[in-house]
């Protein structure tokens, strides 16, 4: 279920006119249903809520917008002169690229609680970003990259690598792109971020973004099988020490063949696998061979080195 209502072509008011189609004009959205897209936005919001909480330290809420397909210039229009960190997020594999937008007051906000503030905004914003905001801005691009890798996951292997910060998108403004939004619910009024798809970087994803995103999907079963008979064939050593005996150096130093070092077995040796204590046992034989006969299992909470 998507937290989301349906989606729209524009992200316009109801009382905005609507503009008549016009023959011959290009198709914003060539995929038709992009509840895919949408579904990964609603996980991608999921997944950024501990990135907020760490940057704006404090509890808050991440959800997703109703993604909008529509010409730059116009997502433009709407933005207005606002100071804003443009992103450029290199798509791999392949050579496109999406793009993340920051608001510039929300930036100084995050800016000013990294340096032990209280999230406190100018009045009047700079004209343009300082080194600092821009080094900010890489380093929440950078997390919001990471976590985007991961929304995309149960549809394609995606991995998002973010550039420097521009001033502006460079994306020709008749251009169509897909709007996705993640807000976060902060005092005051809502904060949002904007993910920014060209639509000709999704073509080449076109087919999957037709089709369901499936989370929980069940793997096949016979691959399933195969993995439990090749993870059960693995062998790991086992070990036990039955005596470790103490000598002063002046024994070591004078020791020759024959001499005898005296020890003692405990009733109950370790038995090791690997690093790990399997449990205890007791010392015998079997079948004419020398064995240990297991009298205790580890809780496996113990740990590394019980």
């Amino acid at each position: 279920m998507v937290n989301a209502a349906p989606i729209t072509e524009a992200r316009a008011s109801s009382g905005d006119p609507v503009e008549p189609a016009v023959l011959g004009a290009s198709k914003l959205n060539p995929f038709g249903d992009l509840n895919t897209l949408q579904h990964l936005t609603a996980r991608l919001a999921r997944g950024l809520r501990p990135v907020w909480e760490q940057l704006l330290r404090r509890e808050v809420r991440s959800f997703s917008e109703p993604l909008s397909v529509q010409r730059f210039a116009d997502y433009r229009a709407e933005r207005g002169d606002l100071l804003t960190a443009w992103l450029p997020l290199a798509m791999s594999p392949g050579t496109n690229q999406a793009w993340l937008m920051l608001d510039g007051r929300f930036l100084l906000e995050m800016l000013d609680l990294f340096f032990g503030g209280s999230g406190q905004v100018p009045l009047l914003p700079p004209a343009e970003f300082s080194p600092a905001a821009e080094a900010m801005a890489v380093r929440v691009a950078t997390q919001i990259a990471k976590a985007l890798g991961t929304a995309w996951e149960p549809l394609t292997r995606m991995s998002f690598t973010p550039g420097r910060p521009e001033m502006a998108a460079d994306i020709d403004g008749e251009d169509a792109v897909i709007v996705t939004r993640v807000g976060i619910d902060t005092p005051g009024r809502p904060m949002f971020v904007d993910m920014l798809y060209p639509v000709q970087a999704l073509k080449p994803h076109g087919a999957t973004l037709t089709g369901k995103v499936l989370d929980k999907a069940e793997p096949d079963p016979a691959w399933r099988n195969a993995l439990t008979r090749a993870t059960m064939g693995v062998r790991f050593p086992v070990r036990s020490v039955l005596a470790e005996p103490v000598v002063p150096l002046s024994l070591l130093m004078n020791l020759k063949a024959g001499d005898v070092i005296p020890i003692t077995i405990a009733p109950d040796v370790p038995v090791m696998v690997g690093h790990d204590r399997l449990g205890c046992g007791t010392v015998g034989t079997s079948n004419g061979r020398a064995a240990i006969r297991l009298t205790s299992l580890a809780d496996p909470d113990e740990g590394l080195n019980a």
